[in-house]
């Protein structure tokens, strides 16, 4: 797993376009009287609560061990990547489907449609820097993997989110861009509220996809596939190690529990046989910094 990609910095570009763009769309729905424009504001102020939430997460995450948690906090960064999901779901997806039909029954024309379609373009751009952002921190995590590859793995559960949400903000602006425009061109309000339905659909959807994911990291998951077989080709490298029987990991948040079962080579002494082990744990300890906990149990072939 790499360490490089910083969290932080993605949701930080996530917040403050969010915070831009919500306070943009809120006035453009208010002066348009556009149901999209509305379902978009709702929408960006959802987004800026979830990326409070996220920070709220990691600080979370970040707290010491315990008696209660001797295994630490870390998978509290998954909790709350879990609740921005139903977040996604339900403030942002639910509510612009029950909205747009609303406006459907009782359609009102938009006045003004340049007006919203100007913050909407705004907002567009805002959150392409988001989606950028987000972007380059993944990238030092990926590797050679496919975006969806990389979605379908990986254990940074905010970083997933953001994509997600900068994603379906994306596809959430271009919709309502598409159907202002067909409102105004047509001067039938209806296509505006059909926006809102469609802006909603593709939110519930999203937060389905973010949920699933996010709820494999908050039941227990192992690190990713490549860091494990790492690992234990590097426990196989040492010349203290005569072969590995088993190796089971576990991912924490930002860090990793490791236990492995081998045989090890002849020793002197018990004490020899301590200090091997302990150089063994040192060589992975260096290589692979994310390991907070290690159990090294010495066994014999049956």
């Amino acid at each position: 797993m790499s360490t490089g990609a910083n969290s932080l910095t993605s949701i930080l570009y996530a917040l403050g376009a969010n915070a831009a763009i919500a306070v943009a769309k809120g006035a453009g729905a208010a002066y348009t009287g556009s149901a999209s424009m509305l379902a978009e504001a709702i929408h960006s102020v959802a987004d800026c609560a979830n990326q409070g939430l996220l920070l709220w997460g990691l600080h979370e995450a970040r707290r010491a061990a315990s008696p209660e948690h001797p295994l630490g906090h870390g998978r509290a960064v998954y909790f709350w990547s879990f609740i921005v999901a139903v977040m996604l779901f339900s403030v942002g997806g639910v509510f612009s489907i029950v909205e747009g039909l609303h406006k459907f029954g009782a359609p009102e024309p938009v006045s003004d449609a340049w007006i919203a379609m100007g913050i909407l373009g705004f907002g567009v751009i805002a959150e392409s820097v988001s989606l950028w952002g987000a972007l380059r921190e993944i990238r030092k995590d990926r590797g050679t993997r496919s975006l969806w590859r990389w979605f379908r793995t990986t254990r940074h559960s905010e970083l997933l989110v953001v994509l997600g949400e900068d994603i379906a903000a994306l596809g959430g602006l271009a919709l309502a861009l598409a159907f202002i425009a067909v409102a105004s061109a047509t001067g039938d309000p209806r296509w505006d509220a059909a926006g809102s339905i469609a802006i909603g659909v593709l939110l519930v959807c999203v937060a389905l996809m973010v949920a699933f994911e996010v709820k494999a990291l908050l039941v227990g998951s192992s690190t990713e596939a490549e860091t494990e077989a790492a690992i234990r080709a590097c426990v196989l490298e040492q010349p203290e190690v005569a072969s590995v029987f088993s190796l089971l990991t576990q991912q924490l948040g930002s860090d990793v529990m490791v236990a492995v079962k081998a045989q090890m080579r002849p020793a002197t002494s018990d004490v020899g046989l301590v200090e091997a082990i302990n150089r063994v744990e040192g060589a992975l300890r260096a290589r692979f910094p994310q390991i907070r906990w290690l159990f090294f149990e010495p066994d014999v072939r049956p």
